[in-house]
């Protein structure tokens, strides 16, 4: 086998994983997205649409696409971070920063399941200023090893900030 030959068996076993790291990453997101929609969905025709809303709040139908559009950002920023891995240097910052990541995507999906699963607003608005701060630690995390990473969850953190907000305003009008 030439030399050619060989850099292209080499570079097929590096593209290979970073693919899979890439499908996965995003696969990942998308499914704790999934499950928070289970517990999303049969709320919102029933209880989420007899509770007071703040008058800003969003329309129902704007939260599926804004959510699927975060949760593949999410997945990219992580993918970035989980391919740095491969660099000596930033590997002692990758597993502080996947946990970090997992921690919120686990908060995430929790805010689903106490707001519309369980009905309850204001333990779902506990949970979303961990979700933030845990989103916010996140960032830092990413940032040391991928700025872009960090850059990618920006939307996310200020969605959330949003939805704190809203969460809040639900909790208030609805005490």
């Amino acid at each position: 086998m030439g030399k050619e030959s060989r850099g292209v068996i080499v570079m097929a076993k590096f593209k290979v994983p970073n693919v899979a790291k890439l499908i996965i990453s995003l696969l990942l997101c998308l499914l704790a997205g999934y499950l928070g929609s289970i517990f999303t969905t049969p709320a919102i025709a029933g209880w989420y649409s007899t509770i007071t809303k703040a008058s800003f709040n969003p329309p129902n139908w704007i939260f599926a696409p804004v959510w699927t559009a975060l949760f593949l950002l999410m997945g990219i920023s992580l993918y970035l971070v989980w391919t740095k891995g491969e660099i000596k240097s930033k590997r002692k910052l990758i597993k502080p920063a996947l946990w970090a990541f997992g921690i919120q995507l686990a908060l995430n999906v929790l805010w689903s399941i106490l707001f519309f699963g369980m009905k309850s607003p204001f333990y779902a608005f506990i949970d979303i200023l961990v979700l933030w701060a845990a989103i916010f630690m996140t960032i830092r995390a990413f940032g040391k090893v991928s700025k872009a990473a960090a850059w990618f969850l920006l939307p996310y953190i200020l969605w959330v900030s949003f939805a704190v907000i809203l969460n809040l305003s639900i909790v208030l009008l609805n005490s």
